[in-house]
């Protein structure tokens, strides 16, 4: 099983025409034509000190963590049912591995892993189960969960980053803008280090990406990349699968990573 990271965008992809949206809504008859058995999805809207995954029984509640949408967007409902094996499962790996994992028995999927799941699984009818990131540690540190984690790709579990090739709210424009050199140094930059198995300089990307900081003043929404790319393991593939721009800074690149 590949693994994936997606550049979600905002929740605006799912009223507005854009290209991600194109790109997640032919997800099934263009990318991954079978149904996983469960999905495994590690966003970047849900922040933690430790791993902490979501173990429900029964169908997840649907997180509406954002503001200033219309009305309606505010009462979608994506009631994907629960993996509380996989939570189970994926606890146990994590802590295998020396991580202080824990469960939450209540949260529900927030929008970095709904929106995304609702464009690629409309039907809410395979179990997803969330994974938090830490944005107090670094990406070796998301990497080696991932890496912990990469027994589930035999085990029937697609794993899903979801997170933002670039993410700096305040240096956002028109949709219509070009997008700046900054952003685009950056964005290039991620596709090529991907593409020649750069992975340590991915992993340090504070100290080799050119305006790192800038791509990224926050870190959580590239951490959900190094989870994806460490389950895939050391000298996996990565294949560049979509890429497009929104709000002039916003990298959508979406990548899948092909174990060796």
């Amino acid at each position: 099983m590949d693994t994936f990271f997606i550049s979600h965008g905002s929740p605006r992809l799912l009223i507005k025409e854009m290209a991600i949206k194109y790109f997640l809504k032919s997800w099934k008859a263009d990318h991954f034509p079978a149904n996983p058995k469960v999905i495994l999805v590690i966003s970047a809207h849900w922040e933690t000190p430790e791993p902490v995954v979501n173990h429900i029984n029964g169908p997840n509640s649907t997180i509406h963590d954002f503001t200033n949408f219309p009305k309606h967007m505010y009462e979608i409902q994506y009631p994907a049912p629960g993996a509380p094996d996989l939570a189970a499962r994926v606890k146990q790996l994590l802590q295998n591995a020396g991580f202080e994992a824990e469960e939450d028995r209540t949260r529900g999927l927030d929008h970095g892993a709904w929106v995304p799941l609702l464009l690629m699984y409309p039907e809410a009818d395979i179990p997803v189960c969330q994974l938090s990131v830490q944005p107090n540690k670094d990406g070796t540190h998301h990497y080696n969960v991932g890496k912990a984690l990469a027994p589930l790709r035999k085990e029937g579990v697609l794993i899903i980053g979801s997170g933002s090739a670039t993410h700096n709210l305040g240096m956002e424009g028109p949709d219509e803008a070009p997008p700046p050199s900054w952003a685009i140094d950056f964005d290039n930059w991620l596709t090529e280090s991907l593409l020649h198995g750069r992975h340590e300089d991915v992993k340090q990307y504070e100290e080799k990406a050119p305006n790192a900081m800038l791509a990224h003043p926050e870190a959580e929404h590239f951490l959900p990349l190094h989870v994806a790319l460490g389950a895939a393991g050391e000298d996996a593939k990565a294949e560049l699968m979509h890429h497009s721009w929104g709000c002039c800074s916003i990298s959508y690149s979406s990548y899948r990573f092909i174990p060796a």
